[in-house]
């Protein structure tokens, strides 16, 4: 069961290599630490003042490349800085009442992590640590396919210990919780057997593991997780509002739903593996309906950092086809470009709604009204609700006779609130 904070969370999510403008590579050995972890703290202020409380950091490690190739787990990226550029930016988050999420690269290193380097040579002990193929075992397995990821043996007593370990540290430190990448490759077992030496530590932390696709209730249950990212849904925003198909979302909203019963999962529109929402809707007008289910129903919302600006960038299939949704940032929001202040506007809006309504995060939402391009969802409480009216019609659309009562936020005024002119969206009191 998640800690209590996790019910009022609302993650503001950064990719801090890219946010720096670090190099793509590690530093050569013997470089200084480049202490850029610090351009981080001019922008805390600006994640409250959108309505966030969390600040949920992609890779922070030491690693050759991108970050998800961990080289090791206990020492800050030099690119980023060092032990006390961690330290210090927890404690500005501290002095800010905002939570810090950490992202643990469990099921696999890069070439240069030390257990790897010694298993190369032949060191049995060593060998024990990574899975092997081949007829004498002689080949590493990989991520995916990808020849820079050594795959750990998670059945190995010595790397349960060594992950246990990576975790009561930096939860020690002051991290609040964990995101666990790629945690739908690693066997059940592994987080059954790290995770209650860790929790018996820190009861308080919050562990969510990446998730694509399968019963995300039952990953849940059986690994002892407190939630998954809820990928299902993400897609089904998007792909309703572009198809202007709303009995897709209707579905996923009902299964999402049913999730609650178990868990509350990880919402998001964008992160740093996936094209930004902004680039991703074909019709810019929708992007309010997206951000209103994401704050009209249950779940762990997160924020993209940069999507709350209308960032555009699209993920491609290739070496360095991140870059574009994972861009440097500027020194502090002032260097913002003007053009993302109407849609933090937005963001601020209905950010403002869900943290007026923290009991969204475990609401269950019925269907109330579907066809094509209207769609109306009803998310419950124990004492109240909240109502999202969506349209995608090019034509005005009055839904029919719901119970409702005050406008929380909406697209465009009406004087019937239950009249959509074309492509808009209306939040109202249930």
């Amino acid at each position: 069961m998640s800690a209590p904070w996790t019910d009022h969370v609302i993650w503001w999510q950064v990719y801090p290599l890219g946010f720096v403008g670090a190099e793509r590579e590690a530093l050569p050995p013997g470089d200084a630490p480049h202490h850029r972890l610090g351009r981080l703290e001019p922008w805390l202020d600006y994640l409250l003042e959108l309505g966030c409380s969390g600040l949920a950091l992609g890779p922070v490690f030491a690693s050759g490349s991108h970050g998800y190739d961990t080289t090791d787990f206990f020492r800050i990226d030099p690119r980023l800085g060092d032990d006390g550029d961690f330290d210090r930016l927890v404690e500005a988050c501290r002095s800010r009442g905002i939570r810090v999420l950490l992202d643990g690269v469990f099921n696999h290193v890069g070439r240069d992590f030390e257990p790897f380097r010694r298993a190369e040579q032949g060191d049995p002990e060593a060998r024990r640590w990574f899975r092997w193929h081949g007829k004498h075992g002689e080949h590493p397995e990989f991520f995916e396919g990808h020849d820079l990821l050594v795959a750990l043996d998670h059945d190995e007593p010595a790397v349960q210990e060594h992950v246990g370990a990576v975790m009561r540290h930096w939860l020690g430190r002051g991290a609040d919780g964990w995101r666990l990448d790629a945690a739908y490759q690693v066997p059940h077992a592994f987080w059954r057997a790290v995770l209650p030496g860790v929790r018996a530590e820190h009861p308080d932390a919050w562990f969510v593991g990446e998730v694509i696709h399968g019963d995300y209730a039952a990953f849940v249950t059986e690994t002892g997780l407190d939630a998954v990212t809820q990928y299902e849904l993400w897609k089904a925003i998007w792909s309703a509002l572009n198809d202007r198909n709303f009995y897709e979302l209707a579905h996923a909203i009902e299964r999402h739903s049913a999730m609650l019963d178990t868990f509350a999962p990880q919402t998001f529109l964008g992160n740093h593996d996936v094209t930004r929402i902004a680039s991703r809707l074909e019709n810019g007008e929708h992007l309010g309906h997206a951000l209103a289910v994401l704050m009209g129903v249950g779940g762990v919302p997160t924020i993209y950092a940069g999507d709350e600006q209308a960032f555009t960038g699209v993920k491609e299939e290739h070496e360095f086809g991140d870059d574009a949704v994972r861009p440097p940032f500027p020194d502090d929001p002032a260097g913002l470009a003007p053009f993302g202040a109407p849609t933090r506007e937005l963001h601020q809006r209905l950010i403002g709604v869900r943290r007026r309504h923290p009991w969204l995060t475990r609401a269950r939402t019925a269907v109330e009204h579907l066809d094509n391009t209207t769609l109306a969802l009803r998310s419950t409480g124990p004492d109240e609700a909240v109502v999202v009216l969506l349209s995608t019609d090019d034509e005005p659309r009055r839904f029919p006779d719901l119970p409702h009562g005050e406008t929380l936020a909406e697209a465009t005024g009406t004087d019937d609130p239950l009249l959509l002119p074309p492509h808009t969206w209306r939040m109202l009191r249930g």
